[in-house]
């Protein structure tokens, strides 16, 4: 663990992942998808990230390459190009409920408050933050609004709804590409003077491995139902 880090944010941080989670599998239990095979799948990477990180797989010579970054990343956007280019993996998508999708995003907010207390700690970089280049706290602030406004009145306003999605995959996508280009590894592109270091270790490590995919695939999954029309309740 980084030893500069005070123990409430390493809680923060595990908090927000379980409840990532738990809300990951609402979504899917509501659904209709029952079972353990789902939380079995999710929990186990969990734990195998949490085991690799746990031993300086990530920290060990960051720089080598090729990198150990992509074992971060990899197998969950495999997994959601797989739901998405396959008809069972399209049948799953469609099934989940918008209103259980956009809920989940109430998570960025703990998590850009993770980053700024890391970034206090010195472990990310300030563009990280709020405070730099990364607005993306806009997303979990407005989803209880856009929840009300687009969802709980009764009826799911696409065009709104849609371009909410856009915005607020356009802030991840912005905070992915400066994390990733921040992190001390052979392609690092900036921050040198504070490199993102926190996702090399646990429990942040749980950041780019599970918390950013799960987020991504609910807007992607949100988009595609909003665009196809298959969304479930009402839709003008």
């Amino acid at each position: 663990m980084l030893q500069s880090v005070p123990a409430s944010l390493v809680l923060l941080f595990g908090a927000t992942t379980v409840v990532t989670l738990l809300l990951f599998l609402n979504v899917v239990r509501n659904a209709g998808w029952t079972g353990w095979k789902i939380p079995a799948l999710l929990i186990g990477w969990l734990a195998f990230q949490a085991a690799l990180s746990l031993n300086g797989f990530y920290y060990t010579n960051p720089s080598e390459f090729p990198p150990r970054f992509p074992v971060l990343i990899l197998i969950p956007f495999l997994a959601i190009i797989l739901l998405f280019t396959t008809s069972k993996g399209r049948q799953f998508i469609d099934s989940l409920p918008l209103e259980k999708l956009t809920m989940l995003h109430i998570v960025r907010i703990p998590v850009e408050l993770t980053l700024f207390g890391l970034f206090l700690h010195h472990a990310v970089p300030e563009l990280m933050t709020f405070e730099g280049r990364n607005p993306d706290i806009f997303s979990g602030l407005t989803a209880p609004i856009v929840l009300w406004l687009f969802l709980w009145k009764g009826n799911i306003k696409r065009t709104g709804l849609l371009i909410w999605n856009l915005i607020c995959l356009g802030l991840l996508i912005n905070i992915v590409i400066n994390a990733i280009f921040s992190a001390p590894f052979a392609f690092q592109k900036q921050a040198f003077d504070q490199p993102n270091i926190a996702v090399l270790f646990f429990p942040f490590s749980w950041l780019p491995s599970f918390v950013v995919p799960v987020v991504l695939f609910c807007h992607l999954a949100s988009i595609r139902q909003l665009i196809t029309g298959k969304s479930s309740g009402a839709v003008s």
